[in-house]
């Protein structure tokens, strides 16, 4: 029931914030600025959200050999596919994320270095991805003219920063409590992990490469559609704005980031002096991108072994 309750919630929360931000939408005029280029444009996009969904496997693989849950640059791939077609298809973001460990434990990970693996390289994205913010939050906060919101983003990544530095600082606070409680002792394995990835050269330059990677992906997807409607919002604009959203949407209070998304790039093209209108477009057009992506997701997981096997014993699939 509270599992129910909760998804309830979240669509609730993301209908509601998709009718704010598109209640002053004119879809027919969104329509006519597509043609035959934005088609190439939009289809540009995709092959983007593939190469970011391939450079997250990279990632989670580097990941999976220091927590003994090795995994092929091919499975890992598949099952980042496959996740990406439930973060669009389960009332949760991380819905993906949990199947990605059912795919890895029944392929003979087991459930804790599973567990481990993909809760480490959402918690790295995580950290790279607030990381990044910090960096550019000069010029971002330059844009915002509203103090409350530059505020709000302040404290928005601060939070998120700290929460990484926290996490990553773990294995080395000697409390005997950390260990006494469920949680924090999961927590701080997780921990482990993550600094044992860090301290070897070659584990640590492809989680900072491919982190790096995903991020700007991102800006290079939201650049391809706003050009697919021609909205002029430049690369570098988009480097200062998108960051921040891909934050926010990432607080797991809408099904898929809808609604969220939607709201927090309008209000974003407002504050740097363009219609939000556009940025309204420009995430739906970025939304559906993922979504397309994730029904190819979908068309691997139909044809895939791991749907076809039964039960929920270890099973062999081909790499």
């Amino acid at each position: 029931m509270r599992r129910f309750l909760l998804s309830a919630a979240k669509i609730l929360v993301s209908a509601a914030l998709l009718y704010l931000a598109l209640r002053n939408t004119d879809f027919v005029a969104l329509a006519a600025r597509i043609d035959a280029t934005s088609l190439g444009w939009l289809a540009l996009a995709v092959a983007a959200t593939i190469f970011q969904l391939f450079v997250n496997a990279l990632r989670w693989r580097a990941i999976g050999e220091c927590c003994e849950a090795p995994l092929t640059t091919a499975r890992s791939m598949r099952y980042t596919m496959i996740g990406a077609f439930f973060n669009q298809t389960l009332p949760s973001a991380i819905g993906g994320d949990a199947v990605r460990v059912w795919l890895l434990a029944r392929a003979g990970a087991g459930w804790r270095a599973a567990t481990y693996s993909v809760f480490v390289d959402r918690a790295m994205g995580l950290i790279a991805l607030s990381a990044m913010i910090f960096v550019t939050l000069p010029w971002t906060l330059s844009l915002i003219e509203d103090a409350d919101g530059r505020l709000g983003l302040m404290l928005l990544d601060f939070a998120a920063l700290g929460a990484g530095a926290v996490f990553l600082a773990l294995p080395f606070l000697r409390f005997g409590l950390l260990d006494r409680i469920w949680a924090t002792r999961h927590m701080r394995a997780c921990s482990e992990v993550a600094v044992k990835v860090l301290s070897t050269s070659k584990s640590a330059a492809i989680l900072v490469v491919t982190s790096l990677v995903i991020t700007i992906l991102a800006v290079v997807i939201a650049w391809c559609v706003a050009r697919a409607i021609e909205a002029p919002a430049s690369f570098a604009l988009l480097l200062e704005l998108v960051p921040p959203i891909m934050l926010i949407t990432m607080i797991p209070i809408s099904i898929a980031g809808w609604g969220v998304r939607e709201a927090s790039m309008g209000l974003a093209f407002g504050y740097a002096g363009l219609t939000p209108g556009d940025g309204v477009a420009v995430s739906l057009l970025f939304g559906a991108v993922y979504f397309l992506v994730g029904g190819i997701g979908g068309l691997i997981w139909i044809v895939s072994a791991e749907k076809a096997a039964k039960g929920d014993s270890p099973i062999e699939v081909p790499e």
